[in-house]
């Protein structure tokens, strides 16, 4: 046999890959077993993306069930000492949320609430109360809030109304009576008061 790269009948080329028969070659132009071949030995470093790629996906999955469970665990916010005006505030706000009038009366100094005139509370799907800050002082004091309204439907989906509110107390024998509430919280008529 000379230097010639051809070898025996079946006339493969010399080749750093699988040989090729060049009839098979030649039979089938569009046969493109040495791009196949070649495309198999770069395909082995593409594997270690494909772990980072499961690894980010999990760590991710994680997170989001973290999440979920965050929100929905976190349950009813912490009552306050209803010796306190935030306390007082606190279980009002609850009270007109939940539709228990007779129990927000109670808390309602007495010119507001014998006899409430019955103020009706607009379509409101959702209220929020937040505490912002207190002044207490000896005989009187105001608690600050931040009202979240959110609204169901509308051409965009649900929209919110954020306001700011201050509800003004004055010291009784008993604890701490409201003497004014902030409009969206108002279930009495100051009007009705003589």
């Amino acid at each position: 046999m000379t230097g010639d790269s051809r070898s025996g009948e079946t006339g493969a080329v010399a080749s750093t890959t699988a040989p090729v028969p060049v009839r098979a070659w030649l039979s089938d132009p569009w046969s493109n077993a040495p791009a196949r071949a070649m495309m198999s030995d770069m395909q082995e470093p593409a594997a270690k993306p494909d772990r980072t790629l499961i690894v980010i996906l999990a760590v991710v999955g994680v997170l989001i069930v973290v999440a979920l469970i965050v929100v929905f665990t976190r349950g009813e916010p912490q009552l306050l000492d209803d010796s306190t005006p935030e306390g007082v505030v606190q279980r009002y706000s609850a009270a007109v949320i939940d539709g228990d009038e007779a129990a927000a009366v109670e808390y309602l100094v007495p010119e507001l609430g014998d006899p409430c005139g019955r103020i009706e509370v607009g379509a409101v799907d959702d209220i929020r109360v937040t505490l912002v800050e207190t002044t207490e002082r000896e005989a009187s004091a105001d608690v600050e809030v931040l009202i979240v309204t959110t609204y169901e439907g509308g051409l965009l989906g649900a929209s919110e109304y954020e306001e700011e509110g201050v509800f003004d107390l004055v010291r009784d024998t008993g604890g701490w009576l409201i003497e004014s509430t902030p409009w969206p919280l108002t279930i009495c008529d100051p009007g009705t008061v003589k």
